[in-house]
């Protein structure tokens, strides 16, 4: 192991890292290639970085994948994208299985293609009762979508007469969103040195640590996941309260507390 991952305090690990891959397209222009390219070379970056996270004890690990807004982009790209995720999946599974990592999907699925949705179903079933990390894709997803189809289904159960409008909280959102099962992330990561989060889990980063990365996404290794942890690790999350306040509640939490 790397001296930069035996410098990571694992009782401080985040519980919960999500990644904005960015870069592909750019990183392959500048090497003269079809974006398609640097899509390609970003799925070894995507093992590389699931494997780092398993390796570490990371619980779960959300990678956004495709975001709605992708489809407007031209239309032999959309198609090469659905054929990679497919092709990808079908010889990553079994990886999966042996590394008792569980695959979850978060968007709209339903405007995949038949032939990916069949691949991506199959794959949530085959690692249905894996038990280690749990990876999180989302995939034609995006947070505004997300907002907008939980509101719906909300205003539907008021309307059927299952949900009564004072009863409605922020627990109740959460119950509707597509990460319902999932903590928030603590820290988002997004590569290729942009600065925004470009409509990615817009309610669930609402306390999350932002870190980024000039690095593209198909260079994006272990080393550099090393580095945005550390950083992490190094920040006072305070959740509203004065870091007096913080302190205070360290030393009257009982030792036996997990920090």
């Amino acid at each position: 192991m790397s001296s930069l991952a035996e410098s990571i305090d694992k009782t401080r690990l985040p519980r919960h890292i999500a990644i904005i891959m960015d870069g592909n397209g750019r990183w392959a222009r500048d090497k003269g290639e079809d974006r398609l390219v640097g899509h390609f070379h970003g799925v070894e970056s995507v093992r590389n970085i699931v494997e780092g996270c398993a390796e570490l004890g990371i619980e779960y690990l959300t990678l956004y994948a495709f975001s709605t807004e992708n489809w407007e982009r031209p239309q032999y790209e959309v198609v090469g994208l659905m054929e990679l995720l497919v092709s990808t999946i079908r010889k990553e599974v079994s990886n999966l299985c042996q590394n008792n990592i569980r695959l979850h999907v978060i968007g709209d699925m339903s405007m995949l293609p038949d032939y990916a949705r069949k691949e991506l179903n199959e794959a949530l079933r085959l690692t249905a009762s894996n038990t280690g990390l749990n990876l999180i894709m989302a995939l034609s997803y995006s947070g505004r979508w997300e907002l907008l189809n939980a509101v719906k289904n909300i205003a539907h159960e008021v309307k059927m007469n299952r949900l009564q409008v004072e009863e409605i909280d922020h627990h109740t959102l959460e119950r509707f969103l597509c990460t319902s099962g999932f903590p928030d992330p603590e820290l988002m990561i997004r590569t290729s040195g942009e600065y925004r989060i470009s409509n990615f889990l817009l309610y669930q980063l609402a306390y999350a640590e932002l870190y980024f990365t000039p690095v593209r996404w198909p260079d994006f290794r272990k080393e550099n996941l090393y580095e945005a942890i550390l950083d992490f690790q190094k920040r006072e999350r305070r959740f509203g309260k004065t870091s007096e306040q913080l302190r205070k509640e360290r030393q009257t939490r009982p030792v036996h507390e997990s920090i």
